[in-house]
């Protein structure tokens, strides 16, 4: 049978010799389901309802700021949540951080309302099946953790570990030109399309005061609802707010003014 579309669609990300995501992405890089399940969610999400792409892009940029954001707070030594209530080394909170990146919006594939409860009952079976290589006990916590981590990013939703809240902030970080995840419909001028379009990019860093230093570049004042209405609501409550510093810079021509920085303590 001839594969179609998203078949020769390759996630990567920078593996750091973690032989366990290396596995695991290869798996699924090798998944016709999996890519099918994609190319359903752009569907629905882009042809459908007129909004940005949930798909095979998204869920790249998403692991690469997840699993940047997660090597920054290790690197500053903030413990994992596997590795402080089951004892599983930072291998295994990079693997949960992946797998819920890659599956987080797997509901999209049935519906927009309620995506995230959807996104839990079609990526069960399919961490059962891509995890299959681990033991027992280790897949069970696993899948368990990352199941968590995809229901916490949906509105409202509260981390219980530090891994979900990484999840839930790198959804939100995916924003630079456009690439807004608040829902607008295409072609429609409100704040919603105006803020996004405001937004060229999105830099991640170490911090001096913080661990991580998030700078969003702005070429017009609209880009400060993406950053309230979006970063700031998944930031708050994440769990991990109290290592980030958020500074949102407006760029006219050659002159870079911070209009906006917010921290917790």
């Amino acid at each position: 049978m001839e594969t179609k579309k998203y078949a020769h669609i390759d996630i990567r990300v920078p593996a750091h010799h973690n032989s366990l995501l290396e596995k695991t992405l290869a798996l699924i890089n090798n998944d016709i389901e999996i890519k099918t399940l994609w190319r359903v969610i752009n569907i629905n999400a882009i042809d459908r309802l007129g909004m940005t792409d949930h798909g095979a892009v998204h869920f790249q940029i998403v692991a690469n700021i997840a699993l940047r954001l997660a090597r920054i707070l290790d690197k500053h030594k903030v413990v994992m949540s596997v590795t402080q209530n089951y004892d599983l080394s930072t291998d295994y909170a990079e693997l949960v951080i992946l797998l819920a990146s890659l599956f987080h919006d797997l509901g999209m594939s049935i519906s927009r309302e309620g995506h995230e409860e959807f996104s839990l009952i079609l990526a069960n079976s399919i961490l059962h099946r891509i995890l299959d290589f681990l033991p027992v006990e280790e897949r069970t916590i696993i899948t368990s953790e990352t199941l968590h981590a995809i229901i916490a990013h949906r509105s409202g939703g509260v981390p219980y570990t530090i891994e979900a809240g990484i999840v839930r902030v790198a959804d939100a970080l995916d924003m630079s030109q456009g690439r807004s995840r608040i829902p607008y419909q295409a072609g429609k001028m409100d704040i919603h399309s105006v803020s996004a379009a405001a937004i060229d990019n999105v830099e991640i860093l170490e911090g001096s005061d913080k661990p991580v230093q998030i700078n969003i570049r702005m070429n017009n004042n609209a880009g400060i609802f993406q950053v309230d209405e979006l970063l700031r609501r998944k930031l708050l409550g994440s769990g991990i707010e109290k290592f980030v510093t958020v500074s949102a810079y407006l760029v006219e021509g050659e002159e870079k003014r911070l209009i906006k920085e917010f921290q917790t303590l």
